[in-house]
């Protein structure tokens, strides 16, 4: 049975939208869209989502323990063989207190795909194919809105660059913002219904890949 490794953040954990930021729940299995996309495609599955995952940064308000770099490699290292990883990060990026452009959230994206198609990974994978996702944009809205004061437009900003990274190298791309939105309750997370409609939206692009 073929394997995939889902590699992101809260959304990919399944962290419901919030009304309370001192409560930490997560949608059921029958939700979540890794869980969605698996049972469609009818392969294995490895989650690896955390909530406050960065693609480049090391948060300070949340330990400093949130650089997807090299929690990547640990992930790379500690499951497989794999037949696909995908890749869906850059909303915790955009949060005021990096002050990152656009640019730079693509460039922290380029360090973990340059790390997942390096020769090092895909010899210890047997090689493996890689399904880069731009989250949908952010709203400045809810208990989180403060964190992401001025992240809309810069989340809004990433598809095309995101787009144009995955084709330089060569790996397959999904706009989840024209398939999804965020939830109004928090401008951040995912409602039951996105997770459904992602989970089919990811299960067709592993198919074209």
């Amino acid at each position: 049975m073929p394997t995939i490794l889902t590699f992101g953040d809260s959304n990919t954990h399944g962290t419901p939208p919030m009304t309370n930021r001192l409560l930490h729940h997560r949608h059921g299995r029958d939700i979540r869209w890794p869980q969605v996309m698996a049972r469609a495609l009818d392969w294995e599955l490895v989650e690896e989502g955390l909530p406050g995952r960065t693609a480049q940064f090391d948060d300070p308000g949340m330990d400093g323990l949130m650089n997807g770099h090299p929690a990547l490699r640990q992930a790379l290292q500690s499951h497989g063989p794999l037949d696909v990883l995908t890749i869906m990060l850059g909303t915790n990026d955009v949060k005021t207190r990096f002050g990152a452009t656009p640019e730079q959230v693509m460039a922290g994206m380029a360090g973990l795909l340059d790390l997942a198609t390096s020769a090092e990974m895909q010899d210890r994978q047997g090689g493996f194919r890689v399904l880069l996702i731009c989250p949908p944009p952010v709203v400045e809205v809810g208990v989180l809105a403060a964190d992401f004061w001025g992240a809309a437009a810069k989340s809004q900003a990433l598809p095309p660059l995101y787009a144009a990274l995955a084709a330089s190298r060569g790996v397959g791309f999904l706009d989840a913002g024209q398939v999804i939105a965020v939830s109004p309750v928090d401008g951040v997370h995912f409602d039951a219904a996105a997770h459904l409609a992602l989970g089919a939206a990811v299960a067709e692009a592993v198919r074209r890949l």
